[in-house]
């Protein structure tokens, strides 16, 4: 997959100062191309993918230690730094601390990161270049407005407003105002944010569009003065304003409308001076919602100096003379190298569609919050046309302490039909165990009657999330078959010869029920009763809760990484692992974390949620707690502000009351789940937490 006709000259050593699956995903490109490739490395990362796909590999305290990645640079004797995205990608002082060192950036000019790295300075670039822009306004770097001076620029700019840092990307810092009196708060919260994420609190304003669609164009330049477009993405579907799945082309674009917008993205990256691959975005609004005092459908964004996380639907479509597939990572080396690019616009066209999956390490079901963990088992699909680039490995640990991507699966077929058949189906065969993923809710996202038909928007996934996590939990079938799992450890070694002493119901005259109390992540404790059928070992019936008895047969494979259940008539294949009362089960893509309790746990009531009990909603930093105890707080009222990977999370009290216990400090490090606070009703009779809850004694 190469348009560059004629061989690399030379053979640099190339550091990719990046982790995770883009930092492999490089590395990749390096060996394909033979040259050798140095990783870095934080503590937390000595045993990661990238380190060990790597030639070299060193440490490093941080991927944000400019100073120390130059000298692991010139340590291991690198040629050229590739920074990936994220961390330093887009920091000009670390551009030019590399060219000051002797070393190639692979990316732009400094000159240019800088303008469009700042958002306000990248909307002045793209209108003098003739590229619409959606009404708005900004601070001024150094002097953020008063609330005043917000509230009179609101007014004339008009609500809805989108309240943005003018330092950063990835959804960081992002609040939608729709009424005056949400303003100040809002604006605090995101200034906030900003300097936590990236150390300046500039914030800049723009009418929010309802309904909008995001797509973006990649631009490739080089140093020669040639800059064509390669298309664009469409990245609609997205979360907290951050992308989850991306399709190339676009199910909106006629021929005309991407020539235009093509012709738009080329202006600002000519603009900037741009060399290098880059990506220009555009919200597009619906056709029936128009922006005021425009007649433009596509208005810029921002431009990413970097290669996108989403660049492989690109590398799948792009067609060059004919020929499908480009390698971007390789065109940002040739181009660095000082290459030509070897096809004009005219070269360029598409072929098929290609869509992307992002799994990140995250609850749909409780607002996508970020989960963990020791990773299990992970097994990636593979097969015609599919793409699978990650990060992770069995035995790693996923932590709050980077980004929770931690693969993207991406497909390629002749149409957008086809495209969506293949992803669901390596979806169906991706099997991760021991962190919570985001896998079957993007299954269930691309069954979706509106994703077949293209009628997509930003909002989209927020809108479906409800309905869509509805039956997320562990269900009476999946129940069962970890109480059958748990029912086949309990058998005797062969030639065991006390048969009394394996508690698993085993009696003279008929075995009896053992009742396991099951606690699948996200809901309640449920008891489920398992009864060997005499003289069929591997053969049961079956207890749900109340239910009544359902005939049920169970095996695990050789390996125990598998478990095979019939339930009800119903078979199943789960790949199975566990982690001391720790058990997992996978099946289509999803996955289900289910801790044994003791047999004396009590199991919880509906109730119990409202018993005042506040617990860390996802593993993360203790940002700021502004209860205190003995205090009295209203409904509604935030009691402590959790904070992961740069987003903070507020934990409310459920009703009017006092603080009477209080668990954390800031700079508290939590697990999910944690204990943070405890709030006693302010009048009434008090909850009674051991009254809401039951045991039962049945045996």
């Amino acid at each position: 997959m190469t348009t560059f006709p004629t061989p690399l000259s030379g053979s640099p050593a190339v550091l990719v100062a990046n982790r995770g699956e883009i930092a492999v995903r490089i590395i990749r490109t390096l060996r394909r191309l033979a040259l050798r490739a140095v990783a870095v490395y934080s503590d937390a990362d000595a045993d990661a993918p990238h380190v060990r796909a790597a030639d070299t590999a060193l440490r490093v305290p941080d991927y944000l230690d400019a100073a120390a990645i130059v000298e692991a640079a010139l340590s291991a004797g690198a040629d050229l730094v590739h920074p990936g995205y994220g961390f330093l990608a887009e920091n000009a002082a670390f551009a030019r601390a590399c060219a000051a060192a002797g070393l190639v950036f692979v990316g732009p000019p400094p000159e240019a990161v800088e303008a469009m790295g700042d958002k306000i300075r990248a909307k002045r670039t793209a209108a003098a270049a003739g590229v619409p822009l959606l009404p708005g306004f900004a601070e001024t770097p150094g002097r953020p407005m008063s609330d005043a001076e917000l509230a009179a620029a609101a007014e004339r700019v008009g609500y809805p407003l989108l309240l943005k840092p003018s330092a950063g990307g990835g959804g960081k810092g992002m609040r939608l105002v729709r009424r005056a009196a949400e303003l100040a708060e809002a604006a605090a919260a995101a200034r906030r944010e900003a300097r936590a994420a990236f150390g300046d609190a500039t914030l800049l304003a723009e009418r929010f569009v309802e309904h909008p669609r995001h797509i973006e164009v990649q631009v490739l330049a080089d140093a020669h003065g040639n800059v064509v477009h390669l298309g664009e993405r469409e990245c609609s579907l997205q979360r907290r304003h951050q992308k989850i799945v991306e399709e190339a082309p676009s199910p909106l674009l006629t021929p005309d409308r991407r020539a235009a917008m093509g012709r738009a993205a080329v202006a600002a990256a000519r603009a900037c001076g741009y060399v290098g691959a880059g990506t220009v975005e555009f919200v597009v609004p619906a056709a029936d919602a128009a922006v005021p005092g425009t007649d433009a459908d596509h208005f810029f964004l921002e431009m990413n100096t970097r290669l996108q996380v989403e660049h492989p639907v690109t590398e799948e479509v792009v067609t060059i003379r004919g020929v499908r597939g480009i390698d971007l990572v390789e065109a940002q080396l040739r181009i660095a190298l000082g290459e030509e690019l070897p096809f004009a616009q005219d070269d360029v066209s598409w072929t098929g569609h290609a869509l992307e999956c992002r799994i990140y390490a995250e609850d749909p079901a409780r607002g996508f919050l970020p989960t963990g963990g020791r990773v299990l088992r992970w097994e990636e699909p593979a097969g015609p046309g599919v793409r699978v680039d990650s990060g992770i490995a069995g035995g790693g640990v996923v932590t709050s302490a980077y980004d929770p991507l931690l693969a993207k699966v991406t497909v390629w077929d002749a149409d957008r039909a086809g495209a969506l058949r293949r992803a669901d189906a390596a979806l169906a065969r991706t099997t991760l165990l021991g962190c919570g993923a985001n896998t079957a809710f993007l299954r269930a996202l691309l069954a979706r009657p509106e994703v077949a038909a293209g009628d997509l928007s930003t909002g989209l996934v927020e809108r479906l999330r409800p309905e869509l996590t509805a039956d997320a939990g562990a269900d009476e079938e999946v129940l069962a078959a970890a109480a059958l799992d748990r029912q086949l450890g309990l058998r005797p070694p062969a030639g065991e010869a006390n048969r009394f002493a394996v508690p698993d119901g085993w009696r003279i005259g008929g075995p009896a029920w053992t009742v396991w109390r099951l606690h699948p992540a996200g809901g309640d404790a449920v008891a489920v009763r398992v009864r060997a059928e005499p003289g069929s070992p591997d053969r049961f019936q079956v207890r749900v809760g109340d239910g009544a008895p359902v005939a049920a047969s169970a095996t695990r494979t050789a390996d125990g990484r598998g478990l095979h259940v019939v339930y009800g008539g119903r078979a199943h294949d789960y790949a199975r692992a566990e982690h001391g009362r720790d058990l997992w089960l996978g099946r289509g893509g999803a996955a289900w974390h289910i801790r044994e309790e003791a047999r004396t746990a009590p199991l919880r009531t509906p109730e119990a949620h409202a018993d005042g009990v506040l617990r860390s909603p996802m593993p993360g930093t203790v940002l700021a707690v502004p209860a205190v105890l003995g205090g009295a707080v209203r409904a509604g009222a935030t009691v402590a502000v959790v904070e992961a990977m740069k987003m903070e999370h507020p934990v409310t009290a459920p009703f009017d009351g006092t603080i009477t216990e209080l668990r954390v400090r800031p700079g508290q490090s939590v697990a999910m789940d944690d204990l943070l606070a405890v709030v006693a009703r302010a009048s009434g009779p008090q909850p009674d937490r051991s009254a809401s809850t039951t045991t039962e004694e049945q045996s």
